[in-house]
């Protein structure tokens, strides 16, 4: 067994364990009700016994009677046991996986952006879904089934045993010829189920990722190289499986035919002591039952054992994903706590950084800027100066390399992340939009917010016109992105539900970016409001949006290059004069 494979049964047995804890009582009456079937089962070889030796060799009709009526008391209280077997491991597998998806969705949007700039999303999502798919089948029904079949299979040989020991000994013969094949094919079963998982996640990226962006897929004419790409994704895939199919048809034909092989020897061995009078046609007829519970719990522990070993990758994955740990979090000493009206003063002092997954390019370097309180600062540069990041750095999704960002006087990394992020409101330049209502998207910083509030947003944004022309007004859903509204749509949605968070800093990522001449007109004319009172920086790259801010920084290549109002660098600083030269040609 390799070092791997024992690192993945560990894992797997770790989540179980912790995860089924809470459930001891539903576990504990399955386990009954497992234990009760099982032996009722193996009882049904006493009845066969009986059936035979004192209802059709005796020729009498009360014993065939009594035995049929013992046979079928049997039979319902299996019945009975079965039902309460299967819906109590049914419950628990449902009700684990469920709360495996909660803590593990629950810990994916805790971790800092900069996991998901490693590791593709789609990746991810396909861990959260198809990976606890394949360990709700094993909890809720591979486990059960290993566990019965262990079972029959132990109480099977100590009744073969108790039977006829002669003819015990020669099915046990066929014993570590069936273990081998499980060792060897079993490992090999492993292997190839972690690989099959990884190859279907891949499948589940290839389609979210076309599918997220169909519109340009389909502008493009790409669709026959996206099919062969896919095709190739899902072919790799497919040979992976295959693999793993062969090597579990393999195991399981091995067993089958030594099981079944031994037991035909041992029906000619036992035939054989009948017509000689050393045993009864009922204790063969017994053996013969048990023998085939014995080879059938074998055939079925050797099948269910490749399940159990894709259930171990499986699992190693999402517990992968369970201990990766948060770069971002609040500190555990020292930690310190804003008060509940912040003025909005920020402080960058030497900052310095470059991207996890780009640690040689320094995006941001050496930067020192004071916002004061209420100001509305604008930051223009070129693209890729790091505008975007400053946001970002603000926001702490990520913390500097080097130097220092405070508010109000606290160290950023002092405080605890949802703390500060309650301070800002956030218009990107891309609108982030859900799918759910209007109603519930302009809501989404202040859930707690009456219609009322979310309509009085919605107008100083300039959208309760076109939201009333909606069939179902702010009851409208939305589709994935906000799709089936237009950029410009979607834009002022997101400013609305800035507006209705009402933080003391609003941060402006090209907000008016997608909005027609006459949208941005009416959005010019609301900004005052939405600025009043409060710390705003505006991203923008149109400077005529900007020109009449408090003060412009002029950022390039991750520096603070000039500092000053629209006049001043115009008269002062040459990048500067020569973006506004080319957007107003005089």
């Amino acid at each position: 067994m390799t070092a791997a494979s024992q690192t993945d049964r560990r894992k797997a047995w770790a989540l179980a364990r912790h995860f089924i804890a809470p459930y001891r009582k539903a576990v504990a009456g399955a386990l009954l009700a497992l234990m009760f079937t099982a032996g009722i089962t193996l009882s049904l070889g006493q009845g066969i016994r009986l059936l035979v030796d004192q209802g059709f060799v005796t020729g009498s009709p009360e014993l065939l009677n009594q035995t049929v009526m013992l046979f079928f008391v049997l039979v319902t209280a299996l019945a009975a046991g079965t039902f309460v077997r299967f819906y109590l491991v049914s419950w628990i597998g449902e009700r684990v996986v469920a709360d495996i998806r909660k803590q593990v969705f629950n810990h994916l949007i805790s971790l800092h952006p900069g996991f998901f700039e490693t590791n593709r999303g789609l990746e991810i999502q396909s861990r959260l879904t198809t990976d606890t798919t394949v360990l709700q089948s094993v909890i809720g029904s591979t486990v059960s089934v290993a566990l019965r079949n262990l079972v029959m299979l132990i109480g099977g040989v100590i009744l073969l045993f108790v039977t006829n020991v002669k003819l015990s000994l020669i099915v046990l013969l066929a014993v570590p010829l069936v273990v081998a094949p499980i060792l060897i094919f079993g490992r090999r079963v492993r292997r190839l189920s972690r690989q099959s998982q990884d190859r279907v996640a891949d499948v589940g990226s290839y389609v979210g990722e076309i599918l997220g962006q169909i519109k340009t897929v389909q502008a493009y004419n790409h669709q026959p190289q996206d099919q062969a790409r896919f095709a190739t994704v899902v072919e790799e895939a497919f040979a992976v499986a295959r693999q793993r199919i062969r090597q579990r048809a393999w195991l399981i034909a091995v067993v089958i035919l030594l099981i079944l092989g031994a037991v035909g020897v041992m029906f000619w061995v036992g035939g054989l002591d009948v017509i000689a009078g050393r045993i009864s046609g009922g204790e063969l007829a017994a053996f013969v039952f048990y023998s085939l519970i014995v080879g059938s719990s074998v055939g079925s522990l050797s099948e269910v054992i490749g399940e159990l070993q894709r259930a171990a990758g499986a699992a190693a994955r999402i517990v992968e994903l369970l201990r990766t740990e948060s770069h971002i979090t609040a500190p555990s000493e020292n930690r310190e706590t804003l008060p509940a009206l912040v003025t909005g003063d920020l402080r960058l002092q030497g900052v310095s950084f470059a991207y996890p997954g780009r640690p040689d390019v320094t995006v941001i370097d050496d930067f020192t800027l004071a916002v004061r309180p209420g100001e509305t600062l604008a930051l223009v540069g070129p693209s890729g100066a790091g505008k975007s990041t400053l946001f970002d750095l603000l926001l702490r999704f990520f913390d500097p390399q080097q130097g220092r960002i405070s508010l109000d006087g606290h160290d950023i990394r002092r405080l605890d992340p949802d703390d500060l992020r309650r301070c800002f409101a956030l218009v990107s330049q891309t609108p982030a939009l859900f799918f759910g209502t209007i109603a519930d998207n302009i809501r989404y910083g202040r859930p707690e917010a009456s219609l009322e509030q979310v309509r009085e947003a919605a107008a100083i944004a300039h959208a309760d016109e076109f939201i009333g022309r909606l069939p179902q007004g702010y009851d409208t859903r939305l589709g994935d992105a906000g799709q089936g509204l237009s950029g410009g749509q979607r834009q002022r949605l997101a400013i609305a539900r800035a507006l209705l968070t009402d933080a003391p800093i609003l941060l402006l990522d090209e907000a008016t970016s997608a909005l027609d001449a006459q949208s941005e007109h009416l959005i010019q004319q609301a900004m005052p409001k939405l600025m009043a009172d409060r710390t705003t920086l505006v991203i923008a790259h149109r400077l005529a949006t900007v020109q009449h801010a408090d003060r412009i920084a002029v950022i390039n290549q991750g520096r603070l290059q000039a500092l000053g109002s629209h006049r001043e660098l115009i008269a002062g600083d040459p990048l500067y004069a020569r973006l506004a030269e080319l957007q107003f040609q005089t």
